[in-house]
């Protein structure tokens, strides 16, 4: 993790984090599917060319199961499980849950692979994460079903949704030349199954006209947050790998929680605050890559 590595995980950190805000600001004027549709569909036109401004193949559609699962599971559900619940939970406290993702891929990468089993710290780092959810959740839980515990429990199934996705992609796309290529495929999948979603269930045409500030929040959602961002990924990929990539995971929710707090004028419980500070530790729990990450550049040997 030299400089640059460092600086390409910050603009992704930024790029990722912004999208709750994105969303919020969505939802003033647009329905939750209607903002998926969107996302998706600009983001797959917009693939599409920087795929053949690169001069790549679409990816062969014989395996379009793959595709599908991987639209579906990337895309469709966890974007549409999120802005369903940011209509009644704050963009921080949906970036906080969402933190929970590769704390899913630890269980699911047991079950469904051959060569990442549990092992003990990760095990804890799974109740860890369980116990921050837990400190979040406790109220809406105890007072029973409502609006907000839904949400949250959307937020766990946007992360569910993430971390499958990861699964799926490791087992079965290892052989496909390009990670920009399967993106753009997924993305297309994703368009075709949202637009006539939206349309049918939304009807956005008999919808008040959005003013700039959507608009605007729209195409940060399309570019920033979608587009640039996988560039950014797939960059930090290639110079320090997958796993050391995935430390975006601890500076997203910051990101999300500044955003909220000071354009969006969101405040923090302290369950909240505990909750997140569990999830962290379970993160950093993992296999400890963060810690040694953190006493490397701070001289600690």
């Amino acid at each position: 993790m030299d400089g640059r590595a460092w600086g390409l995980l910050c603009a992704l950190s930024l790029m990722w984090g912004t999208a709750f805000y994105f969303t919020t600001v969505q939802l003033q004027a647009l329905p939750p599917l209607t903002i998926v549709m969107l996302r998706v569909g600009l983001a797959a036109t917009a693939l599409l060319g920087w795929m053949g401004a690169a001069g790549l193949k679409f990816p062969n559609m014989t395996n379009w199961p793959i595709f599908l699962g991987l639209g579906l599971l990337n895309n469709v559900l966890p974007f549409a499980l999120l802005a369903f619940a940011q209509q009644s939970i704050s963009s921080s406290l949906a970036g906080i849950l969402t933190a929970t993702t590769p704390l899913w891929g630890v269980l699911i990468a047991h079950f469904f692979t051959d060569d990442e089993r549990a092992t003990p710290s990760k095990i804890a780092a799974v109740l860890l994460g369980a116990a921050g959810v837990a400190a979040m959740a406790g109220n809406d839980a105890a007072s029973g079903l409502s609006v907000d515990l839904l949400a949250q429990c959307a937020c766990l199934g946007a992360s569910l949704s993430y971390a499958s996705a990861a699964v799926l992609s490791r087992r079965y796309l290892k052989g496909d030349p390009s990670p920009l290529a399967v993106s753009t495929a997924q993305f297309c999948v994703a368009a075709v199954i949202m637009v006539p979603v939206a349309l049918w269930i939304d009807r956005p045409w008999t919808l008040p006209m959005p003013g700039p500030t959507v608009w605007t929040a729209t195409a940060g959602a399309v570019l920033i947050s979608t587009v640039f961002a996988y560039l950014v990924y797939f960059k930090l990929i290639a110079r320090v790998g997958a796993s050391t990539a995935l430390l975006v995971t601890f500076t997203v929710p910051a990101v999300a929680m500044l955003l909220g707090i000071v354009f969006l004028g969101e405040t923090l419980l302290p369950a909240h605050i505990l909750g997140m500070a569990l999830i962290a530790l379970g993160l950093a729990a993992i296999d400890g890559r963060f810690l040694r990450i953190v006493m490397s550049t701070g001289g600690v040997r």
